[in-house]
């Protein structure tokens, strides 16, 4: 089994990597090649599954040699965040979309229909959502990095129908707890609340404390792209977009989560000084009901203390 891992030295990436090297397999076979793409990498577990492909996923050229030996399963998670490719139209625009449809063509042509699982986003629904909102809402994307998301999914879509890609994209909430340093998210503050509280330190949420969204743990992320991977028995014209379960939950209840974990004391640190586009596009969501994704075997985290447990626990390392 020669899985590749598209931005794998990400967040969510490097935790999939340490996931996969742990189990050791998937759909059954044994990973007897983890290939890793991505323009660095920083420190990984000596393994010799690991193949590393430093360089852009743009570059098809690269690509081309990555892919040489043949896929089974990729796993397309690199992407510019939201915000750097709304400021950024011109670097958006080749690596989440134009790269993203030069890799499809690329596996479009190996010999047998490998499977991908495309990390998608909710960013394609746009805002102004719906009081009852479910995985049927049809996408309004109201920014460059939705748009090239569902830009993206279609062709997916598309090329399954053909029976020449086997894929699955999962329109993924925001993930927590990403590490404290600029990344270009306008979600960011979702994981700084986090690790502001859990430090001790003074945070200044840019959304109200009543200001809802929709949250997953990284850890809760890779189990569900991971079964994405595993499903069977897609029919060529099966819908191949999931909307995953999410926690729909306020700041004040993650507060209170976190407090419930690491004591009350850190609470008086967290002010609030709401911005209106940012409330508007990220804190304002409301409940999503997602049976089609729950049936397939999708989840999220179950509840507010799972997910704080989860998002901030230190995660094993590889040996």
């Amino acid at each position: 089994m020669r899985v590749l891992i598209t931005g794998a030295n990400g967040f969510v990436g490097r935790q999939l990597v340490q996931q996969l090297l742990e189990q050791g397999q998937l759909r059954d076979r044994p990973i007897t090649a983890l290939l890793l793409l991505d323009t660095r990498f920083d420190e990984l577990p000596a393994d010799p599954r690991l193949r590393l492909h430093v360089g852009s996923l743009g570059e098809p050229a690269l690509l081309r040699r990555v892919l040489a030996d043949g896929i089974d399963v990729v796993f397309h998670l690199v992407s510019v965040p939201g915000g750097q490719a709304e400021q950024d139209y011109p670097l958006g625009y080749q690596v989440n979309l134009i790269a993203s449809l030069e890799l499809l063509d690329q596996l479009r042509q190996q010999a047998r229909p490998p499977v991908l699982v495309y990390a998608s986003s909710v960013a394609v629904y746009g805002a102004d959502l719906p009081l009852r909102m479910n995985e049927a809402a049809p996408p309004r994307p109201q920014l460059s990095y939705g748009a090239h998301k569902l830009m993206v999914e279609t062709l997916l879509c598309d090329l399954a129908r053909r029976a020449d890609v086997d894929g699955r994209a999962l329109r993924l909430p925001g993930i927590v707890a990403r590490p404290r340093q600029a990344n270009g998210l306008r979600s960011a503050f979702m994981s700084d609340l986090l690790h502001a509280y859990a430090a001790g330190q003074s945070y200044t949420c840019p959304v109200d404390e009543q200001a809802t969204a929709w949250w997953m743990s990284a850890r809760c992320c890779v189990n569900n792209l991971i079964h994405a991977a595993e499903l069977r028995g897609l029919a060529a014209d099966t819908e191949r977009v999931w909307q995953l379960p999410v926690l729909q939950l306020s700041m004040a209840q993650v507060l209170d989560a976190l407090a419930n974990r690491f004591g009350d004391a850190a609470r008086a640190a967290i002010g609030f000084a709401p911005d209106a586009q940012l409330q508007t596009l990220f804190a304002s969501l409301p409940p999503l009901r997602t049976p089609r994704a729950r049936a397939q075997g999708f989840c999220h985290d179950g509840s507010a203390a799972n997910l704080v447990r989860n998002a901030l626990e230190p995660v094993r390392r590889c040996l």
